[in-house]
């Protein structure tokens, strides 16, 4: 399975004619290849973009939105091919790669409509020859860096919005998945969109750095780690573009003394060990009550032992392998620094042997116990299979104890009295908050976050109109008729 980069409404070769292999993680095998775009095959997309950009500006939204229609029905008759793409050059399950490509489409349709409802307004005057009229208009090219984690989810929330709103947009797709990126382009092309008003271009920093210097590139939205969210911010100063920056999170699970504890623990290990831990929500440390700590740590660990490791493309696995071996190192350093420190090691811990894989990046989902508010689990994303609890007593707060990092893109709470549990919740600096409930996500509603963990919104109207502009004119009439 092979790919090139997609420029101008064709696909071609890079110009320096390099590739990058794609591997299976839970078998080490190669899977595909890929170009590998540099500094040229970006100036040649901006180039392309801007001859799209022209005349996909002044199309009619309900136009634009009929060819973003079609590019999802296409994906979703395409689904068993892309999510079979996905689940070997990511490792996820295949049902979870099937609900976040059919979630893709689900953006792409909403954001179709979103489009045709981006209007305008008449402001009030304080003279009656005076007109004020408010519209919204689009920003012009926007760069969009995608994630391996989420990759064609997180594609469609950005690319949706953004061609929507009559954006040109040039992908910078991750290295590790550009292949299943490759099956959605080639929907969105067979869909009818215009030459030159998608580029797609999987590179390294090279191209990524390109995409954030070009003069004629008017925004950059990414989903990265928050360094380099701060590396993007210091090159795009130079042209002061618009960023939208969804970077790193370390997400408290917050479980108050009145919390039903088995819900809770099956929440909190959905969202501990779902994508292998790969998941800029994913529950990092939980903050739990100690008065009833040991029966949610042993609720926590039952959880984790249900968890079946294997190859993606096998039925009854609920947990493929991780998609690098980075993520394995990083959860190995955050147990030894948690365990160093005092921590106790209630399930997990190690790499893990799966029958017929003995290459594979896999991980046993980790509990640490008893772990110290200093352990690097505790302060840094772990971005693995690994969730670390703290115990706090009667005269401390919850809600301090979760604040206390320079992260807040989400964090949970549980606990059965409502008001005491939203009240939590205000206090708590996360820029989504989910009460009894593990995911902070919503189509209609705003997703991001506070602090270090980035600015902009995606999802919901914010969405669209974080890739817009809004225009003032004001008109003076000449004379006013008599009536």
């Amino acid at each position: 399975m092979d790919r090139s980069l997609y420029i101008d409404g064709r696909w071609v070769a890079a110009r320096s004619g390099e590739t990058i292999d794609v591997v299976d993680p839970a078998t080490r095998r190669l899977v595909g290849r890929s170009s590998l775009a540099g500094a040229p095959d970006v100036d040649l997309a901006v180039e392309a973009a801007r001859i799209g950009f022209a005349t996909w500006s002044r199309t009619p939204a309900a136009e634009r939105a009929s060819i973003l229609h079609r590019a999802a029905a296409l994906v979703n008759e395409r689904v068993d091919e892309i999510a079979a793409a996905l689940t070997l050059e990511q490792g996820k399950p295949l049902a979870d790669s099937r609900k976040e490509i059919l979630f893709g489409a689900v953006v792409l349709d909403y954001y179709a409509e979103e489009g045709k409802r981006l209007g305008g307004s008449v402001r009030p005057s304080d003279r009656p020859d005076i007109r004020s009229i408010v519209s919204w208009a689009p920003l012009g090219i926007v760069g969009a860096i995608v994630p391996w984690n989420y990759p064609i989810d997180l594609y469609c929330w950005k690319i949706g919005p953004a061609l929507a709103a009559g954006n040109a947009v040039i992908v910078k797709p991750p290295l590790e998945t550009p292949l299943a990126v490759g099956l959605l382009v080639q929907a969105l092309h067979d869909a009818g969109l215009p030459a030159g008003v998608l580029a797609d271009l999987p590179g390294g920093i090279e191209a990524g750095q390109r995409l954030a210097s070009h003069p004629q590139v008017d925004m950059i939205t990414a989903t990265a780690s928050t360094r380099t969210g701060q590396a993007l911010m210091r090159t795009a100063a130079d042209t002061m573009k618009r960023l939208s920056l969804e970077l790193g999170g370390q997400s408290p699970f917050i479980v108050l003394d009145d919390a039903d504890v088995e819900e809770a623990a099956a929440a909190a290990a959905r969202r501990s060990f779902s994508n292998t831990g790969q998941i800029c929500i994913a529950v990092n440390r939980v903050i739990v009550a100690d008065s009833l700590a040991d029966d949610f740590v042993a609720a926590l660990a039952e959880e984790a032992s249900r968890i079946r490791l294997g190859h993606g493309t096998d039925d009854d696995v609920t947990c493929g392998p991780a998609t690098t071996a980075g993520v394995i190192r990083t959860a190995r350093a955050h147990i030894d620094d948690a365990l160093a420190r005092g921590a106790t090691l209630v399930a997990g811990g190690s790499t893990a042997a799966v029958d017929d894989l003995p290459d594979g990046l896999f991980f046993q989902p980790t509990v640490l116990d008893h772990v110290p508010t200093t352990a690097l689990s505790m302060n840094e994303e772990t971005f693995g299979p690994v969730v670390a609890v703290h115990r706090f007593a009667p005269y401390e707060s919850a809600t301090a104890l979760a604040n206390a990092t320079p992260f807040g893109l989400a964090a949970y709470v549980y606990g059965r009295d409502l008001d005491r549990a939203w009240a939590v919740a205000e206090g708590l600096h996360a820029g989504g908050v989910g009460v009894n409930v593990n995911d902070v996500t919503e189509l209609q509603a705003p997703f991001g976050g506070w602090k270090m963990s980035g600015f902009g919104r995606e999802l919901g109207p914010e969405g669209l109109t974080g890739f817009s502009q809004q225009r003032h004119i004001r008109i003076r009439r000449h004379r006013l008729p008599e009536v």
